[in-house]
C-alpha cells in the first residue's frame, strides 16, 4: 500500500517539480500552478464575500481607506499580484486570503484595532499568505491526502448566509475556513513584519496584535475563537517570533492612530446597532417574530443607511405573512445595497408567492448573478414549469438535485416528476440474479422521493446460433421511494428454451405514482 503511494507521490513529484517560493526562496513542490492561483481567486472571491455577508458598503470611504492600507503593503511585497482588500460587512472578527491575493477583513476586527499599524499587521500576514502560496501549498497538500493516506475534509461553517450557497462549490469556503500550518503562520507573521517595515509602518504594531489576541484567547471569547482564531490560532511563540523579529527591523515607523481611529469612527458609533442586528437574526431564528422587529427598529434608529437591517424586517413580515410590506422591506434593502444576493432571492420568494412571475424571475436571476444558491434554483424551477417551460425548469432542478438538504431532494424529485419518463435508466437501476429456485430475478432500486411504477424492462440475449433477441417485460407492482424490490421478470424459461449465452436488463419505461 504505501509503496504504491510513494510511487504515485514520486511520479507527481517529477510531472510537476518543484516551485521556488517567491517569498521564502526555498524549492516547494506544487500540484497546482500561478494560473490556478489567479483563476481560482478571480472566481471565488466574489461568492465567498456574498456568503460571509457581503460587502460593508455604508461607509465607502473606510473601503478605500483600508484598501489604500493593503496596496501600500502589496507594493513592497515579493509577489506582484492583483491584489484587492475588502471590507466584509459580518461581525465575527476574522481576515482571509485567497490564491492570487484576493484579501478581505471584517467590519468586526476593525473595531478591535487600535491603529494603522495594526491594521497594516493583519493586512500584511494575509499578503504573504497569497504572496508565499500557502493556499496553493494547503491545496497540495489535500491532494496527497485524497491520493489515500486520509480524505480531506472540507469543514463549511453555517454562518451568516453561507447556509445558502448552492453545495458544490466548497473550494471557496475550504480556502477561506482552511486552518494554516505552524510553518505557514511562522512565515506570515516574519514576512508580514518585514513588508510593515518596508512600507514605513513601525512593526510595535504587529507585536501589540499578538499581545492582544493571545489576551482575547485566554478570555475564550466565542467570536474571537469562531473567527480569526479557528484558522491563525494565535500562541505565545508566535509573539516571542514577532519580537525577536521586531529587534532586527529599524525602529519607528508610522503607527497612525489618531488616523485610524477618525477612519473607523463611524464603525465604533453604530458597533450597537450591529450588535442588535446579530441579536435580531438570533431572535428571528428562535421564531420571537416581535422582538426580532424591535432589535431590527432599533438598528435602523442608530444606523439608517445599514441595508441588512431592513432586510431582517423583510424576514420578519415574510414569516408574518405579511407579504407586501416584506417586499417593502426588501426593496429598501436593495436600494441601499443593490450589490448583495439575499435580498433579490428574499424579494424574488416572496413575489412568486404574490403571483408576480415576471418580478420574481427577474429578482431571482439577479441574486443567482451575485450568488448561486439552491432556493433561486429552485424557485426558478417553478416559475418555469407553472410557464410550461419543461425543458428550461429541469434544467434549473438538476442545479441543485444532488444537494442534500431539503431543497435539493424537493429539487430532485421536481426533476423525477419531469423527466423520469423521458430518462428512466438515469433515475432507477436495476440488477439481475438468481435465486435458491435458479429463477433469475430482477433488484429495482429507487434512490428517488417518489414512489414509481409502470417498469418496463427491455432484455437484450443471444441465443445458441448467436443471433441478438430482445424481449419487453412490464413489471407488475410499484418501488416505494428510496427503497429496493425483487421481481420475477419472467423470461427464465424463454432464456432456457434459447440456450441465451449472454444476456442484460435495462429499464426502458418507468412512472411517478402519483
Amino acid at each position: 500500500m504505501f509503496s504504491r503511494l510513494f510511487l504515485l507521490f514520486a511520479i507527481i513529484a517529477l510531472l510537476s517539480g518543484c516551485a521556488v517560493n517567491p517569498v521564502t526562496g526555498k524549492n516547494e513542490l506544487l500540484l497546482v500552478g500561478e494560473q490556478w492561483e489567479l483563476d481560482t481567486g478571480a472566481k471565488q472571491y466574489a461568492p465567498a464575500r456574498q456568503a460571509q455577508g457581503g460587502d460593508y458598503v455604508v461607509d465607502p470611504e473606510l473601503s478605500v481607506y483600508v484598501s489604500q492600507v493593503g496596496q501600500r503593503l502589496a507594493a513592497v511585497s515579493d509577489r506582484k499580484l492583483p491584489y484587492e482588500f475588502k471590507v466584509l460587512n459580518n461581525t465575527v472578527p476574522n481576515a482571509w486570503a485567497m490564491p492570487g491575493g484576493k484579501i478581505t477583513i471584517n467590519r468586526g476586527l476593525l473595531t478591535e484595532l487600535e491603529s494603522e499599524s495594526e491594521l497594516a499587521a493583519v493586512l500584511g500576514h494575509e499578503i504573504v499568505h497569497a504572496a508565499a502560496k500557502h493556499g496553493a501549498q494547503s491545496m497540495t497538500r489535500g491532494i496527497f491526502l485524497q491520493a489515500g493516506v486520509a480524505g480531506l475534509a472540507i469543514a463549511t461553517k453555517d454562518e451568516d448566509y453561507a447556509q445558502w450557497a448552492q453545495t458544490g462549490g466548497a473550494i471557496g469556503a475550504q480556502l477561506i475556513n482552511q486552518k494554516y500550518g505552524r510553518d505557514d503562520e511562522r512565515e506570515a507573521d516574519y514576512y508580514g513584519m518585514l513588508y510593515m517595515s518596508r512600507a514605513g509602518y513601525d512593526p510595535q504594531g504587529a507585536v501589540d496584535l499578538q499581545r492582544t489576541f493571545l489576551a482575547l484567547q485566554d478570555g475564550g471569547r466565542q467570536d474571537w475563537i469562531s473567527g480569526l482564531f479557528a484558522s491563525h490560532p494565535p500562541s505565545l511563540e508566535r509573539l516571542q517570533n514577532n519580537i525577536a523579529m521586531l529587534a532586527t527591523l529599524p525602529k519607528g515607523g508610522e503607527t497612525g492612530v489618531k488616523r485610524y481611529q477618525t477612519r473607523i469612527a463611524r464603525l465604533v458609533r453604530t458597533k450597537s446597532a450591529y450588535e442588535a442586528f446579530d441579536k435580531g437574526r438570533e431572535a428571528l431564528k428562535e421564531k420571537d417574530f416581535n422582538k426580532a422587529r424591535k432589535l431590527a427598529q432599533q438598528a435602523i434608529a442608530l444606523e439608517p443607511d445599514e441595508a441588512v437591517f431592513y432586510g431582517l424586517l423583510g424576514d420578519v413580515e415574510q414569516k408574518n405573512r405579511q407579504l407586501q410590506q416584506a417586499v417593502k422591506q426588501y426593496s429598501k434593502a436593495i436600494s441601499l445595497n443593490p450589490g448583495f444576493f439575499y435580498h433579490y432571492l428574499q424579494r424574488g420568494i416572496v413575489n412568486r408567492e404574490l403571483n408576480f412571475s415576471a418580478r420574481a424571475e427577474a429578482d431571482l436571476k439577479q441574486s443567482v448573478q451575485l450568488f448561486p444558491t439552491a432556493d433561486a434554483y429552485y424557485s426558478l424551477g417553478n416559475l418555469s414549469r407553472q410557464a410550461g417551460q419543461l425543458s428550461v425548469a429541469k434544467d434549473y432542478y438538476a442545479k441543485v438535485a444532488g444537494s442534500s438538504n431539503e431543497i435539493g431532494k424537493q429539487a430532485y424529485g421536481a426533476l423525477v416528476d419531469l423527466d423520469l419518463k423521458d430518462n428512466p435508466a438515469d433515475y432507477i437501476k436495476v440488477n439481475t440474479r438468481q435465486n435458491t429456485q435458479g429463477i433469475l430475478v430482477a433488484e429495482i432500486s429507487n434512490p428517488t422521493p417518489r414512489t414509481i411504477s409502470a417498469i418496463e424492462l427491455a432484455v437484450d440475449y443471444k441465443n445458441a446460433q448467436g443471433q441478438t433477441r430482445r424481449l419487453n417485460v412490464l413489471l407488475r407492482g410499484s418501488v416505494a421511494a428510496e427503497s429496493k424490490r425483487l421481481f420475477d421478470p419472467g423470461i427464465t424459461k424463454r432464456l432456457i428454451q434459447d440456450n441465451a449465452t449472454e444476456y442484460s436488463l435495462k429499464i426502458v419505461a418507468a412512472q411517478v405514482v402519483n
